[in-house]
């Protein structure tokens, strides 16, 4: 599958069917924030946002220090 992750084209496997997957399969933990073509998602919803060819994301990892 095709996507475009903060700007880049990126081919990940088809088994990345939804956000929570794709988090997974890219090593990203939480927390980290998640535009789905423009949307804000909250965590709850990455298991439910389905993705598909051609889909934009922004993702965000949100980083705390002193």
């Amino acid at each position: 599958m095709h996507l475009i992750i903060n700007g880049q084209p990126t081919q990940v496997p088809d088994s990345c069917q939804d956000v929570e997957r794709l988090l997974g399969h890219l090593n990203l933990g939480y927390p980290v924030l998640v535009e789905l073509n423009g949307l804000a998602l909250f965590p709850r919803e990455f298991p439910s946002s389905t993705l598909q060819d051609g889909d934009r994301l922004e993702l965000m990892r949100m980083v705390a220090g002193g």
